[in-house]
């Protein structure tokens, strides 16, 4: 997962960085500094952030082991919040 999809993903969810750290269970400045390219968290934390998204109906996009994107997952039923992609409004799963 990069920073990018993260940020992407959090967009869609309609989630603050406050809100992925509190359901990955990992500090804020993890989140503010993975997303901002300051650093990379230790792997149980960014297993745990990516987990925290997943669970939210996000799957991440990998092409030849480069990160590229974000889709809704195929399995987006157990999502507790998802935003539309049309008009951006909040739908439930």
């Amino acid at each position: 997962m990069s920073p990018e999809q993260s940020r992407a993903a959090r967009g869609w969810l309609g989630w603050s960085q406050t809100e992925l750290a509190k359901r990955a269970s990992v500090s804020l400045s993890t989140v503010r500094d993975f997303e901002n390219a300051r650093r990379v968290p230790i792997a149980n934390n960014l297993n745990a952030l990516q987990r925290a998204i997943e669970a939210g109906g996000i799957e991440f996009i990998d092409e030849e082991g480069s990160a590229v994107g974000i889709r809704l997952s195929k399995n987006a039923h157990g999502a507790d919040h998802i935003r539309s992609a049309k008009g951006g409004a909040n739908a439930r799963r």
